[in-house]
């Protein structure tokens, strides 16, 4: 059963243009603590869903009717939650993106004694490579496709920048000159070594092998 789904509660209300007769509507059970809970409920299934039908489907499946069906919402309650494809890519977006940068933060803390800066390099470029295979990355030719409206793109970039950020500061804390102009140059030969990865373009092992080499020589 979804969080739609179940006994709906009749409330009765007193219709003034039915000649004081009353009208009986159905409201929602609500499946929650309190009426924000339940909305957070139902739009962390509604984001589970979205994320289903761009894997299975593809970009132009992804509409609000099509993922309202999947957990049994009507379309009109879903445009509470996303106003059109454009918006569900957005917000999509906005709730994988941060689970990566707190990967890529993670693999560039000093693991103690013995960890290079050049170990702590190679395990953030690797962190990066592994995005190419998770569900997450078809979040970026999908973005593609369909165009975000301007404040949308607008906030994908501001969160793009800030999973360049925690390479900036490991290379800055090492005392490298320029270290925002490296961090952006790094990040470029990670995008490179994820386009071949995601185009299935020879030996996945052989390319993120030389795309981590690429990545320790150039910053060195």
């Amino acid at each position: 059963m979804t969080i739609m789904e179940g006994a709906a509660v009749k409330a009765v209300s007193p219709g003034a243009d039915t000649g004081g007769r009353h009208l009986e509507v159905e409201m929602p059970r609500i499946s929650a603590a309190t009426v924000a809970d339940h909305r957070a409920n139902q739009h962390a299934a509604l984001l589970d869903a979205a994320r289903a039908v761009l894997a299975e489907q593809g970009v132009h499946a992804l509409t609000p009717a099509a993922v309202g069906a999947r957990v049994g919402l009507a379309r009109s309650s879903v445009y509470r939650y996303f106003a059109s494809t454009a918006d569900i890519l957005a917000q999509l977006v906005e709730d994988a993106f941060p689970r990566w940068l707190v990967r890529l933060r993670d693999s560039l803390r000093d693991a103690g004694d013995g960890v290079t800066l050049d170990d702590r390099i190679r395990a953030y470029g690797t962190a990066a490579l592994d995005f190419v295979s998770s569900p997450d990355h078809a979040l970026i030719p999908a973005s593609q496709a369909v165009g975000l409206p301007g404040e949308c793109q607008k906030r994908v970039d501001e969160i793009h920048e800030s999973m360049i950020e925690p390479l900036r500061e490991a290379l800055d804390e090492a005392g490298y000159d320029h270290a925002g102009l490296r961090a952006h140059l790094a990040w470029g030969i990670l995008g490179a070594g994820s386009r071949r990865l995601a185009d299935e373009e020879g030996d996945s092992g052989e390319i993120v092998r030389i795309t981590l080499d690429t990545l320790c020589r150039a910053l060195r």
